[in-house]
């Protein structure tokens, strides 16, 4: 327990804060968890936003932020098919 007056105040900050943090990092989870279900460009949108914003609130460390979004962005890769790109057309060179 908090003997003083500011360790008290410090106590009520904390507890106020960890239920802020929990909010937010619980929507980050969901929006991960909907993403993993089935990804798609707009669930990786909303999902990049939610840690984007976690991590400018430092809640969670900007490398983790950007690990996860990695992560992420990888299994949207692996799940839409490549489009394989024609070698472009040779153009005439000019007659000199």
């Amino acid at each position: 327990m908090p003997i003083t007056r500011s360790a008290e105040k410090k106590l009520r900050q904390d507890v106020k804060r960890r239920s802020v943090n929990l909010v937010v990092k619980n929507k980050v989870k969901e929006a991960i968890k909907l993403y993993r279900e089935n990804p798609s460009e707009k669930l990786y949108n909303k999902a990049a936003s939610l840690l984007d914003q976690a991590s400018k609130k430092k809640i969670y460390h900007d490398n983790k932020s950007s690990r996860l979004k990695s992560n992420l962005s990888k299994l949207l890769k692996k799940k839409t098919p490549a489009v394989k790109k024609s070698p472009p057309a040779a153009k005439p060179g000019k007659k000199k």
